[in-house]
């Protein structure tokens, strides 16, 4: 887990690991030790104020990751079900 400032730095940190990583709001949300909630509100509120350029990039990311997020839960769930049959 990686230590993260409170202040303006705080959204700007996690709109760039979002960007470099590709990352969702909830591996975002692990990888940094806070809740879900904090990523969204950073990146989605405050980031928008902070430095509007990197909210579009943001933006972009989150908006594909909506996009795709049931196709995700769908593999996630045959996953499960394919563990549950091996036992």
């Amino acid at each position: 887990m990686t230590e993260i400032p409170k202040d303006e730095e705080r959204p700007v940190i996690l709109g760039e690991y979002i960007i470099e990583h590709k990352a969702t709001v909830r591996q975002t949300a692990r990888q940094f030790g806070i809740s879900k909630s904090t990523v969204h509100k950073d990146v989605s509120e405050r980031l928008k104020k902070v430095k509007p350029s990197l909210y579009k990039e943001v933006k972009v990311i989150l908006d594909i990751n909506k996009q795709e997020r049931h196709i995700r839960g769908g593999e996630a769930t045959k996953r499960k079900y394919e563990m549950a049959a091996m036992k």
